[in-house]
């Protein structure tokens, strides 16, 4: 949902705003959260991102409750199943 109206959702607009920024504005845009000990040790959550700084990226995977676990599961079952529907070796086209 679009919260809002002056922005747009476009990805296109939205590169292009990224890139044509000013650079106070890109700054603001372009900060990273600091680990736990540098955030102690500074007193500050984040900091922009410059030139040659060193950042670590991090994927989380989210965890799945047990019902979407089982959705998955039953989907994966289907598709094994499926994945031998409609083909046949010669033995059976013989008899037919």
């Amino acid at each position: 949902m679009k919260l809002n109206k002056l922005v747009s959702s476009s990805r296109r607009k939205q590169r292009k705003r990224h890139f044509q920024a000013p650079s106070h504005v890109r700054r603001t845009i372009m900060s990273a959260p600091l680990s736990k000990e540098m955030r102690a040790k500074h007193n500050v959550r984040s900091l922009p991102i410059r030139k040659d700084d060193e950042v670590q990226v991090v994927i989380v995977k989210p965890k799945l409750d047990k019902d979407r676990k089982a959705i998955i599961e039953k989907r994966a079952k289907s598709r094994a199943r499926g994945a031998d529907k409609g083909k046949y070796d010669e033995s059976q086209m013989e008899t037919s």
